[in-house]
């Protein structure tokens, strides 16, 4: 693989001394070192027993950063509460609260709570990120993120899982099955992953399935497997994949029980031969 042009050698070499603080030959030297890629270089300083005391100018710039976006009044020190949360993801970063680029934004700053950003989650995701220091630079790359979505079943997958952790309330251990709907209708839609294949819509019928049999929370592995099903759903509309030996939690076994008992999935084609 050839090396960067001359000026992504520059940014990657800016993106290295933000990130370490360290100086521009150590920064050339592990960069050359790595074949200049960005996250083994900053790991291979470090290893290499590299130390910057104090924290690096990124560090400092988006840690005072957060100060200016979280209410010196009503926020605790090291936390955005609701409000100053809200107002941040919509007017800084320009996304919208009613779809999957709000998750993008909470993974990517490990927000414990949809309405709650704390300022190690800020420095931290920021940082690592290397998104540069501005509001404008963060839009832009959770836009770039958020138009991946739909193409990206690994960048989806970690959205979707880290929803269901900032999607929880309080020290609850599952979804409210209210609030698990509607994340999967945020998720489930553009910019996200669409959940239809040819002749079905699988998300609509998941929901009218869970309205009419399903009155529990959502745990954990529910919801994860819930996008398992998903995606080969997706794939196979027949359900063949699925059989009543396998592994799917019981909730995925009546779904499909459902969709059959409406003519949908492998009895379709049953269906069709025995007419021939």
């Amino acid at each position: 693989m050839p090396p960067p042009s001359s000026a992504q050698q520059k940014v990657l070499t800016a993106q290295f001394l933000s990130l370490t603080g360290a100086t521009e030959r150590q920064a050339t030297k592990f960069l050359k070192s790595t074949g200049y890629k960005i996250n083994e270089a900053v790991d291979a300083f470090y290893s290499s027993g590299n130390e910057v005391k104090g924290p690096s100018p990124t560090e400092s710039k988006l840690d005072a950063q957060f100060d200016t976006l979280r209410d010196a009044k009503n926020d605790e020190k090291d936390k955005m509460e609701l409000e100053s949360t809200m107002e941040y993801l919509s007017s800084k970063l320009n996304i919208s609260l009613e779809n999957a680029e709000l998750f993008v934004a909470l993974e990517l700053l490990q927000a414990p709570s949809v309405g709650e950003i704390t300022r190690r989650g800020y420095v931290d995701g920021w940082k690592t990120a290397g998104a540069g220091t501005t509001h404008k630079e963060h839009a832009s790359h959770i836009q770039r993120l958020s138009s991946a979505l739909a193409t990206n079943p690994v960048l989806f997958k970690r959205v979707y899982k880290y929803t269901f952790v900032a999607g929880r309330e309080g020290d609850q251990k599952a979804l409210s099955l209210e609030n698990a709907l509607i994340y999967w209708g945020m998720l489930f839609s553009p910019p996200g992953m669409l959940w239809k294949s040819e002749n079905h819509d699988w998300l609509d019928l998941w929901k009218t399935f869970l309205d009419e049999k399903w009155t529990r929370s959502v745990n954990k592995d529910m919801w994860n497997m819930a996008l398992e099903f998903a995606l080969k759903s997706v794939a196979d509309e027949s359900l063949s994949f699925w059989n009543e030996d396998g592994a799917w939690p019981s909730v995925i076994d009546d779904f499909v029980e459902w969709c059959r008992g409406k003519g949908i999935g492998k009895q379709e084609t049953m269906e069709v031969d025995a007419e021939q």
